[in-house]
């Protein structure tokens, strides 16, 4: 999933992103920087609802404010960021499954959802069923149907249609035919062999085993879509997507604002995580950092009520956790430069930007804290993903290591001084161009031409994903979708129909038939082997190819006012657990 908060240049995905601004621990407790990608698997099936909170309070609105933010879609079938992954599922959208926070553990759990418990697989997973549970309605009062969530399922395997989707990585390539099925909008006179329905019992068919589908199961993309064609249409629905959690959207502006009231069509006795103790959520983005360190210090007037899923800068690191109101977390993410492969084919001139990036003076720059939000790469998986073994991307070259005189040789040996490094920024972050201003006399001191290039925070996706756009280089993130190679190594390096798609999340436009063939081989492999498959697999990509050069693995330092209760942090996404809060404004 790729990250969607900022501070630099970047953007991430859940389990991909523009702007780098970027559970739960208690202020001033680093993160465990050796377990980033390990986001847990525990598992309750059982799982039933009410979900009560002792001590909580009905009322009060929570206002939730952030730099970039919202700018990607909020269409279920079209939703892979992490901040819209947030809000979404945990107040507006349901899926087959869901997460909940165990205190005892801080982490995610998975639960059900719609569905009963977390689904029946045959003996190889090539097979899952999955029973909806009665009682559940859309804000319009409609009872959502089996039906409803096979097309929602369905839908997701349009990429043309929703190239944003979650769906290019594991509806297509795990569902039964979906190699060749192009969704109902690309390709509506086709039939789709994967999803079945029976009463209330959903079958999906795979065309490989896939033992983690439960996980994927909990995507926006695994829940109901209505049926009816006026009402479902992609450019209506991005809109205004229907309820089934306990919000419904009043307002919404992408990458600006949006106003979530209560859903009284829904039943908290179906839901076994989800609380609704507000009355509504006000979301406000597109303000500068600096602005809203000082609203959470001031903690006065809405800003008691008030959330910031950015991360504090490092300058009121201190001030802030002396509040009590700091809330740290893991976050499986890591963020990186993606080198447009149809522009820059010379694995020497990755090289030589792996020592000419000024990795500290950016963190410093850009407000990050090393070692808590900002922590040394290696690999391109984070820690604690099964099967992840470190090495050396680039031989000798150590996590945050400089050497712009090191990049000048590389580049002279290979032909390539002066290479021009183009790049978005935003003009309306002082985050963005203060990190822009740095990589700029760090390029330019390690031999490269550097051309920065305008664009907004509300348009900075956009611009980024245009595959035919003037740039060469992009700031991207990505955390797992759950704890695997598998939610790392395809997303990242799989080949897409850039005409038809785009670039999905494969922002290096790395197309290598002989690579793909090599994921597809993974797949197939027993699932006790699949780990170190794929992280062999993924340094055989870097070392041999590196199309993206990698920055810095992520987690989250987040603030909330004085009269917000049950913060805490989803380290499946690094934001604010939303199932979880209430207002104490007595």
């Amino acid at each position: 999933m790729a990250v969607a908060t900022a501070s630099l240049l970047a953007l991430a995905a859940c389990g991909g992103g523009g702007d780098d601004d970027s559970g739960g621990s208690s202020a001033g407790d680093k993160v465990d920087n050796e377990n980033l990608g390990n986001t847990g698997s525990g598992t309750d099936p059982d799982r039933q609802g009410p979900v009560t909170i002792e001590g909580a309070k009905e009322g009060g609105t929570v206002n939730v404010i952030s730099s970039p933010g919202m700018t990607t879609p909020i269409d279920p079938s079209d939703l892979y960021y992490t901040d819209t992954n947030a809000i979404m599922t945990s107040l507006v959208t349901r899926a087959l499954t869901q997460y909940s926070y165990d205190a005892d553990t801080g982490q995610m759990i998975l639960v059900p959802d719609l569905a009963t418990d977390l689904g029946t697989p045959n003996d190889d997973f090539t097979e899952w069923k999955f029973t909806l549970r009665d009682g559940v309605k859309w804000e319009n009062g409609q009872p959502v149907t089996a039906d409803e969530v096979m097309f929602g399922i369905v839908r997701s395997m349009d990429g043309k249609t929703f190239p944003n989707g979650p769906g290019l990585y594991y509806s297509n390539p795990y569902f039964l035919g979906g190699e060749d099925y192009k969704g109902p909008y690309t390709d509506p006179d086709a039939q789709q062999q994967a999803v079945s329905v029976d009463g209330n019992t959903i079958t999906i068919k795979m065309a490989t085993p896939f033992p983690d589908f439960p996980y994927y199961a909990s995507f926006p993309a695994m829940g109901p879509i209505p049926t009816d064609p006026a009402v479902s249409d992609p450019a209506k629905y991005a809109q205004h997507p229907l309820a089934t959690g306990p919000y419904k959207i009043e307002q919404y502006t992408i990458g600006k604002s949006m106003t979530l009231v209560r859903n009284d069509q829904w039943d908290p006795a179906t839901d076994p995580a989800r609380t609704a103790y507000p009355d509504s959520y006000v979301f406000k983005v597109g303000q500068q950092s600096e602005a809203i360190d000082q609203i959470m210090l001031a903690d006065s007037g809405d800003g008691k009520t008030t959330i910031a899923y950015d991360d504090v800068l490092a300058q009121d690191y201190r001030k802030m956790d002396e509040t009590g109101r700091l809330v740290t977390g893991g976050q499986p993410c890591t963020y990186f430069y993606a080198l447009d492969q149809r522009k820059v084919p010379d694995k020497s001139i990755a090289e030589a930007l792996t020592w000419a990036i000024p990795y500290n003076d950016q963190i410093v720059a850009t407000g990050l804290i090393p070692d808590v939000n900002a922590v040394a790469t290696q690999n391109l998986m984070p820690p604690g993903v099964p099967g992840r073994e470190e090495y050396d991307p680039v031989e000798g070259h150590g996590p945050f290591q400089t050497d712009p005189e090191k990049a000048k040789q590389i580049l002279a040996d290979s032909g390539n001084e002066g290479f021009e490094i183009k790049f978005l920024f935003s003009t309306d972050s002082d985050v963005s161009t203060a990190g822009k201003d740095v990589l700029v006399k760090g390029l330019e001191a390690a031999g490269f031409k550097a051309t920065p290039v305008a664009t907004t925070l509300a348009d900075s996706v956009a611009d980024r994903d245009d595959v035919n756009g003037d740039i060469n280089m992009r700031s991207y993130g990505w955390c797992s979708d759950w704890p695997s190679g598998a939610t790392w190594v395809p997303p990242i390096f799989q080949s897409t129909d850039l005409e038809e798609v785009g670039f999905g999340t494969n922002e290096a436009a790395f197309n290598n038939p002989e690579i793909d063939a090599k994921i597809d081989a993974v797949f197939e492999m027993p699932a006790e082997e699949q780990p170190k498959a794929w992280n062999d697999l993924e340094k055989e990509i870097m070392t041999t190819y590196l199309p993206v050069v990698p920055r810095y693995y992520g987690g989250v330092v987040q603030m909330h006012g004085s009269q917000i209760e049950g913060m805490v942090i989803d380290n499946t996404l690094g934001m604010p657990s939303f199932r979880n809060i209430w207002v104490n404004a007595g």
